[in-house]
């Protein structure tokens, strides 16, 4: 018989991105310290929805728009928990990959225009 550790499929990114989530009437932040193409990890969250509890998370990537997740409560951990993803949206796919060339290269912030001497 498999162990729980062998229902990860999906390699995980470790990433330190801030987020917010709602969940019922309960709201949130936290910091999302692991993703992958099946789910997430929150951690240092405000708020620790019951188990199977039905989570809207709203990752911020960029100060531009947060990309919304939605997922479902399926463990909690010492300061917060995990869910696994309703659907694996092609725009979910490449949040991942976002996240992924992000952590990898941590610099992708573009350069400043240097000023131009005269």
């Amino acid at each position: 018989m498999k162990g729980s550790a062998d229902r990860r499929w999906n390699s995980r990114i470790r990433t330190h991105f801030e987020i917010s989530y709602s969940s019922g009437r309960e709201d949130g932040s936290g910091i999302l310290a692991n993703i992958s193409y099946s789910g997430a990890l929150l951690t240092h969250t405000s708020v620790q929805p019951r188990l199977g509890s039905h989570v809207r998370v709203f990752i911020l990537l960029s100060e531009d728009s947060p990309f919304e997740v939605v997922g479902k409560v399926v463990r909690h951990v010492e300061d917060g928990f995990a869910i696994e993803y309703a659907d694996l949206s092609p725009e979910l796919r490449r949040l991942v990959d976002d996240a992924a060339a992000i952590v990898a290269n941590p610099r992708h912030v573009r350069p400043r225009r240097q000023p131009q001497q005269s």
